[in-house]
């Protein structure tokens, strides 16, 4: 039977209050973190999973790296760079820079990584990352060109985040399963022990060049271990078997802060959370075709009350698919829809639904915002049945069509960009359950637009249309609540992004 926080605190309070030493393994160095989910695969390319992004960022390297606190770019695998013309970028890589197993980084590991996943044969999980790309070549052996398809003023943007760059000789040798099964970057830490699905065991790499931004503390080893149960990983973060953990509910958080030996720190996040609705003419919920049913959806939850009550400290509801910051994310000529359960069922009446309506929701992470909005939906009438899932498992029915509601989150990888966020859903890639043509066009034209006004003005039509047909429902930001050791000194920087190579111990 699951414990609910309360009567875990309650059962484990003597030792809890009577002046208990923090348990973190300082004389090691060494920090426990749990997580929910087990990655996809460790090659950051194969993988849509948030772990398997904390994973890349301290395996592997990218071109540029982006401050999280000044949003600058900075130089990481190259020193510097320079557009050539509207379509190249040419970087200068630096020099001295070696691969976990040893091998020389040069400009062939840029070209081949690059050109691979670029190449849609190769199978890129994360394609929209990458779709971009025409092509890399080789200027000498310190500089690349790296050529967009059409003109792309986000490349620096992406170069920045999800783009990691692989050892050409072994990745050649080993491919994507391989690179999952023994990974190899020029990161901050390497992995030395790998549990598909139960652990991963990342040390601290000795030889790390000199003058990254990613500047190396005192963590020498940070052992993860995929805990799905949240109940468990509280346990264990009350029992002394953890040090770390993330994304834990509101009401869990809040019950932990009691606790003298540990500490909870949140901020909102990049990562937005919103329902998809399946339109396609092939839909198995053919009632969704109809606008005014969407309509009655949107205007059945109580937004506002989610996000303050159970998603908590730092979350706010948003009115169009893309988080606020990110360029382009312009909500200025998007309808609003108030929450209003009358209108809703005068909606679902004048569609035909009056008696009710049944509808299946996937869903596969922050159950308990799934069940509240449930609650809304019964209420007016809708049964929305739950099909809770891992991720990859609701990704296949998404893009099988097989898919009604969805609720989900995304959190563009961090890309500060809206093409990072709306075209993902909402331009005929995979995972559009919508697919109208006129969203599509101005899409690609906000993508394919230098200008900044002419962007602004195709992204901002692009999400009134969508927000006026309701093609989907626009949530709320997430949050993240960290609960750690209180001597464990870290920052929660807004793109979910916790950077064990910079944590240290408080004195």
């Amino acid at each position: 039977m699951r414990l609910h926080t309360a009567a875990l605190l309650t059962g484990l309070a003597p030792m809890l209050f009577a002046g208990h030493p923090a348990f973190a393994d300082q004389a090691n160095n060494s920090i426990r973190f749990a997580y929910d989910q087990a990655p996809e695969s460790i090659d950051p390319y194969f993988n849509n999973v948030r772990i398997g992004v904390i994973i890349g960022q301290h395996v592997w390297d990218t071109l540029v790296y982006r401050d999280p606190s000044s949003n600058e770019y900075k130089g990481l695998l190259a020193e510097s760079w320079e557009r050539i013309d509207d379509r190249t970028l040419e970087f200068k890589l630096r020099q001295g820079v070696t691969f976990h197993n040893g091998e020389a980084f040069n400009a062939d590991d840029v070209v081949y990584t690059l050109n691979f996943v670029a190449d849609p044969e190769n199978g890129v999980t994360t394609q929209q990352n990458v779709a971009w790309i025409d092509r890399a070549e080789k200027v000498d052996d310190y500089t690349v060109r790296v050529i967009s398809k059409e003109v792309f003023p986000a490349a620096i943007e992406y170069l920045s985040g999800p783009l990691a760059i692989h050892p050409n000789e072994y990745y050649e040798e080993v491919g994507p399963e391989g690179m999952d099964r023994n990974p190899v970057g020029t990161g901050p830490f390497k992995v030395v022990s790998n549990e598909p699905g139960k652990a991963i065991v990342l040390e601290k790499n000795e030889a790390y060049f000199e003058g990254s931004p990613k500047e190396q503390g005192p963590i020498e080893t940070v052992d993860i271990r995929i805990i799905p149960d949240r109940q468990t990983q509280v346990a264990e973060m009350l029992s002394q078997g953890m040090d770390f953990v993330m994304h834990v509910p509101k009401d869990q958080a809040e019950q932990m802060e009691q606790v003298p030996f540990l500490q909870v720190v949140s901020g909102e996040t990049m990562r937005i959370v919103f329902m998809q609705m399946n339109t396609l003419e092939n839909s198995p919920a053919p009632a969704l075709k109809d606008e005014r049913v969407r309509k009655a959806i949107m205007h059945a939850i109580d937004r506002e009350t989610i996000a303050s009550e159970i998603v908590g400290a730092g979350a706010r509801v948003l009115d169009v698919i893309c988080f606020p910051s990110q360029t382009g994310c312009d909500a200025s000529a998007a309808p609003t829809y108030d929450y209003d359960p009358e209108k809703s069922r005068a909606l679902l009446a004048e569609a035909g639904y009056g008696d009710g309506l049944a509808l299946d929701i996937v869903a596969y992470r922050e159950r308990n915002q799934t069940e509240a909005i449930i609650g809304y939906l019964k209420a007016v009438g809708i049964d929305a049945r739950l099909n809770f899932l891992q991720y990859a498992a609701m990704r296949e029915q998404i893009r099988a069509g097989e898919a009604e509601l969805t609720h989900q989150t995304w959190g563009s990888f961090s890309v500060n960009d809206v093409s990072a966020s709306t075209p993902v859903y909402f331009k005929f890639e995979a995972d559009d359950i919508t697919r109208n043509p006129e969203v599509r066009d101005l899409l690609q034209k906000g993508d394919t637009t230098i200008e900044p006004e002419a962007r602004n003005a195709a992204y901002r039509d692009a999400l009134a249309l969508i927000a006026e047909h309701v093609y989907g429902v626009p949530l709320w930001s997430l949050p993240v609540y960290y609960v750690a050791t209180s001597d464990l000194d870290f920052t929660a920087y807004p793109d979910e992004m916790p950077r064990f190579w910079e944590m240290d111990w408080k004195d």
